[in-house]
């Protein structure tokens, strides 16, 4: 049997389908079934607790990282999100303040502008949020990131930076001032590049011109207008270096005070120690602590090394040749600048019209003006200023004068409309920086100073300047004289250039030219309190200068000022305390050297200015009372109304007491009774004059005053009794305290006048004519001539009857004062008791015969029944006080007879006390000392 073969497999064989059949599964099929699970992440979906977020629930963690992300928006909005973090929340930041500086610092070179404008924005806030001395530690990386803006390849990023330096500049000025040197390249880079010759680099000449401007076609603005953009922020940074400068002479920024200071008084010279110097002992220095005159042995005060030199202020620019060098750049780049400006906006040349600028040409010139008056301003110290403006002149003065002079003064120039829509577009290009509008008057203003700058002190070996100081002298008289309005800085640049010109002309008819157009607007009214002090700091400091300059000390303008100094301290009184104070130390100066035009009309003035009532010296603060009394000593001749005034003066309590003693002693020494002179001074009073003067005063009341109390029905006047024989009116204590030290320096005057006895026969004819026949006597009154009186005494002579009877009444009505003043608080009456107790025991202890009248003023039948206690206590008050007892003594008989007359009216058990105390004190006193009276008096009758 055949066997059956065997049937080959194919490679690809078709696989038959079948109707109804489920189609079989290639064997390379994926099986895509998968089973899945959840994962929950719980801690996500929570809100950051950790602190505060912003509306879209961001912290500050979060925002300040979102500001490493790639996309510019969310950059955007994580600055926009800090701002908003940091308003509702201040706290954030003190706490991350390190961190936000450096993340908003890193964005300024962003490539997204809105990013960058929101980085400046942010940055402003948190500069008006967190003062100077916080930032600082951060500002060198600040400072840094500001350099990378400056210097970046984009325009845009340029243009940015300009905005973040108008920020720190206005809020930080102090610390970018610290650092000049850096940002100084950067600003020459902003608008110049440095020239190459053949790829290797080309030696810098005399003038420094290896800068050249440049051109940026790419700009949204014009180059004219980029310039101007970057010259204003050096002008303000330069501005800022200046005011951080520790000597900035004659700076606009300085008060009035020190702006026309010619010499280097006031000024504190540091002292700069080197840490090596110091450790190889090249200087001693002695350091005391605690301010010792001697070295503490164990001192734990060290020296520290110094870590950075370079943060010192003026880094790069704390030497002359430094600024000269930058300023051998800087210099002709800005006369390169004003020169395009100038040639694009002038298409005609040597015209009429040739002064007449544009606002944007004007604001170019104006810019470049005032970095050219910086730079000046660089210079260290003063005798580096005259060495400043002497290499300017050298280098510069005939390109000034070229470009800034040859036109001189400038105007606007109007510019007509732009109908058409293409000038319309261009117009809207070269549209002014906003801000930079500058007048003609202030652009002429700072020429002027730029100029004057470079003038230099007339002599026999130097050329003259006045081919082209001619034009400024005319326009600063014409403008000064036109009685224009002037601000404060275009005025006090005006007076920097008189006082220039004035002192290195050195011309009499310049001099008076000059001083004259001052003088006119000085006289102006309704001027400020500050440009009136500006004007006399102005006239003060130059009348100073007259030492060594003829022709100022020659000057009728600066004379006729003068004696219109007290003309207007009287008109203008105390309505402006400070400016009053101005023109007191101008006379003060003017009469300390003996300027014959003001000595006289301070003269002429001298009632009105010292008015009791209405003048300045009591109307003005203490500190200008006390110059005021001090200028009496100035005087020539003091009239006997100008006395009456000072004396009253004195005993009004308008001025303090202190003072009112100043003002005597000066009149004092003034006269020649004191015997005491200085120099040439001739004596200033009369004697007569002088001792009314002194009665006048120790009498505290005018006679006007005096006269009225006597006809006034004053209840403040105690009326008279047996135990007061006067009336006495009783002035407030504040008076009576002020009018008792007065009494004192009186005193001590009239004890120096010489002969003590005719000064005395002079005291008591005063008061026979014009007090024994007062009625009425102020309490402070009767205590003062009791003082003087018993001070003054002469033994040679006596007094007369009338004085000596109104001194007595004046004692006994005194004592009787004290026996009321007891009964009161003695917090409030302590000074007056012990004052008028001092003047009564003194005067009768001292003036022969007046206790024994006294004692027979005591008429004890005359005396109510309420009186006699108070007569008890009189007598028992002398009887207690020891000096008295002789002059009791020798009085023993009427004082006896005083004391029978009081045991016989007085009965009664309520007056047994005092009485027993009386008789004690007789008896210890009068009857125990001398034996001869001890049996005249009968104890027992009197018990």
């Amino acid at each position: 049997m055949k066997a059956k073969k065997k049937k080959r497999q194919d490679d690809f064989q078709k696989v038959k389908l079948k109707v109804g059949k489920k189609k079989p599964k290639a064997d390379n099929a994926t099986n895509t079934s998968f089973r899945s699970k959840g994962i929950h992440l719980p801690e996500q979906l929570k809100r950051d607790t950790s602190g505060p977020t912003t509306h879209r629930q961001l912290g500050i963690n979060d925002l300040l990282s979102q500001l490493h992300h790639y996309n510019a928006n969310v950059k955007h909005s994580a600055l926009l999100g800090l701002r908003e973090l940091l308003s509702l929340n201040p706290s954030l930041l003190e706490q991350h303040l390190s961190r936000l500086l450096s993340e908003v610092a890193a964005v300024f070179t962003d490539k997204d502008g809105n990013v960058r404008v929101a980085a400046t924005r942010l940055l402003r806030f948190i500069a008006q949020s967190v003062p100077a001395e916080r930032v600082a530690p951060f500002f060198p990386l600040l400072s840094a990131h500001l350099s990378c803006a400056m210097t970046h390849i984009e325009t845009g990023i340029h243009e940015d930076a300009m905005n973040v330096l108008d920020v720190l500049l206005e809020h930080y000025p102090a610390l970018l001032a610290a650092r000049p040197a850096v940002l100084l390249t950067n600003f020459l880079e902003l608008i110049s590049h440095r020239q190459s010759s053949g790829g290797a680099k080309k030696a810098q000449d005399t003038k420094g011109r290896t800068w050249a401007l440049s051109v940026f076609p790419n700009r949204a603005v014009t180059s004219q207008q980029w310039r101007l953009s970057v010259l204003l922020r050096l002008g303000r940074f330069l501005q800022a270096v200046v005011e951080e400068r520790p000597s900035a002479v004659g700076d606009i920024s300085v008060s009035a005070e020190g702006v026309f200071d010619s010499g280097r008084e006031g000024q504190v010279t540091p002292l700069y120690l080197s840490w090596e110097e110091l450790t190889y002992s090249k200087v001693g220095v002695k350091v005391y602590e605690n301010s010792g005159s001697k070295p503490t042995p164990h001192s734990t005060f060290r020296l520290r090394p110094e870590v950075d030199r370079g943060a010192t202020v003026g880094e790069g620019l704390d030497s002359v040749e430094a600024i000269q060098s930058f300023a051998a750049t800087l210099v002709p780049l800005l006369l390169e600048v004003w020169v395009e400006a100038n040639a694009s906006d002038c298409p005609w040349n040597n015209t009429e019209g040739a002064h007449l600028l544009t606002p944007d040409t004007m604001s170019v010139m104006f810019q470049v003006l005032s970095i050219l008056q910086l730079l000046r301003k660089l210079a260290p110290q003063q005798e580096h200023q005259d060495t400043l403006d002497a290499w300017f002149r050298k280098e510069y003065l005939g390109d000034f004068k070229q470009h800034f002079m040859k036109n001189f003064p400038y105007g606007t120039r109007d510019t007509p409309k732009h109908k058409k829509k293409g000038d319309l577009k261009r117009s809207k290009q070269t549209t002014p920086v906003p801000g930079l509008t500058v007048e003609p008057l202030a652009l002429n203003i700072t020429i002027c100073q730029v100029m004057v700058s470079l003038c230099q002190r007339q002599g026999l070996s130097r050329e003259t300047d006045g081919d082209w100081m001619t034009p400024l002298r005319t326009f600063v008289r014409d403008t000064l004289g036109s009685g224009v309005k002037l601000s404060y800085r275009q005025l006090h640049m005006l007076l920097l250039s008189v006082w220039k010109m004035v002192l290195t002309q050195r011309s009499k008819a310049v001099t008076e030219d000059l001083l004259a157009a001052v003088y006119i607007y000085y006289k102006q009214k309704n001027l400020t309190l500050q440009t009136r002090s500006l004007l006399l700091s102005f006239y003060s400091k130059l009348y100073l200068q007259e030492q060594g300059h003829a022709h100022i000390a020659r000057s009728k303008v600066l004379c006729r000022w003068l004696a219109s100094l007290p003309v207007q301290l009287s008109q203008l009184g105390h309505r402006n305390s400070a400016l009053s104070a101005r023109l007191i130390l101008s006379i003060q100066a003017a009469a300390s050297r003996g300027n014959k035009d003001l000595l006289h009309s301070l003269q002429t003035h001298a009632c009105r200015l010292y008015d009791p009532q209405e003048g300045v010296v009591v109307l003005l603060p203490a500190e200008s009372q006390q110059k005021m009394v001090q200028l009496l000593y100035f005087i020539n001749k003091m009239s006997q109304s100008l006395l009456a005034n000072l004396s009253s003066c004195c005993t009004t309590g308008r001025i303090s007491a202190s003072l009112a003693a100043s003002l005597i002693r000066i009149i004092h020494f003034r006269s020649s009774l004191s015997g005491w002179s200085v120099g040439s001074k001739e004596v200033a009073l009369e004697d007569v004059d002088y001792v009314s003067f002194l009665f006048s005063t120790l009498t505290g009341f005018s006679s006007d005053k005096l006269t009225s109390l006597q006809g006034a029905d004053d209840e403040s006047a105690l009326p008279r009794s047996p135990l007061s024989p006067l009336s006495l009116f009783l002035t407030p204590l504040e008076q009576f305290t002020h009018h008792w030290d007065i009494v004192e320096e009186v005193c001590h005057c009239l004890e120096t006048l010489g002969s003590k006895c005719q000064c005395f026969d002079i005291l008591q004819n005063g008061i026979c004519k014009y007090l024994t026949k007062l009625v009425v006597v102020p309490d402070s009154m009767a205590a003062g001539l009791l003082r003087a009186v018993s001070r003054l005494l002469d033994l040679s002579v006596l007094p007369i009857e009338p004085v000596l009877r109104f001194l007595s009444q004046c004692c006994l009505s005194l004592l009787a004062l004290l026996i009321a003043l007891q009964q009161e608080a003695p917090t409030e009456t302590n000074h007056r008791r012990e004052a008028i107790w001092g003047a009564c025991v003194s005067a009768l202890s001292t003036i022969p015969r007046l206790l024994r009248m006294v004692l027979q003023l005591l008429r004890v039948g005359d005396l109510s029944e309420e009186e006699l206690p108070q007569l008890g206590q009189i007598l028992l008050m002398l009887l207690q006080h020891t000096p008295l007892h002789n002059q009791l003594l020798t009085n023993g008989t009427l004082l006896q007879e005083i004391i029978q007359q009081l045991t016989r009216y007085s009965r009664g058990a309520t007056r047994e006390q005092w009485m027993t105390d009386l008789l004690y004190s007789y008896s210890i006193t009068v009857a125990h000392s001398s034996s001869s009276h001890r049996g005249n008096l009968g104890l027992r009758d009197m018990y």
